[in-house]
């Protein structure tokens, strides 16, 4: 009795752990929006101007913000704070600045301005 007991225990605890992982991981929930894209990307400001070109942006996630490293002499857009529109694509959200910054696993495109500042992209991985 005793050994069948233990039995039925060891097989609950095996269907309790297996049932508690899951592979349906929501893509938004992940990092899968950070990499490098590449694409057309350009700047501006009061006294620079970089007209669109070619070029790459690399995307990190730092905690719920997200930063953007453009090549090219372009300055690095950072701390943008986003929220999720479905279960791929997330939109940037709060007063960091004017504009859109929508990304998804295979595209990125931005049209953003912060303190007189103008990034633009539209990227694909």
């Amino acid at each position: 009795m005793k050994s069948f007991l233990s039995m039925i225990a060891a097989l609950l605890l095996t269907v309790v752990i297996f049932s508690s992982c899951s592979k349906d991981k929501d893509p938004a929930d992940t990092d899968v929006f950070a990499g490098t894209f590449r694409g057309t990307i350009s700047y501006s400001d009061d006294t620079k101007t970089i007209n669109p070109v070619e070029g790459s942006v690399f995307v990190t996630k730092v905690g719920s913000r997200y930063d953007f490293r453009f090549d090219n002499g372009i300055p690095d857009l950072t701390g943008v704070q986003f929220e999720e529109r479905d279960a791929n694509t997330m939109v940037s959200i709060g007063d960091a600045g004017t504009g859109a910054i929508t990304i998804n696993k295979d595209k990125l495109q931005i049209l953003f301005s912060r303190n007189s500042r103008n990034w633009s992209a539209d990227c694909t991985r």
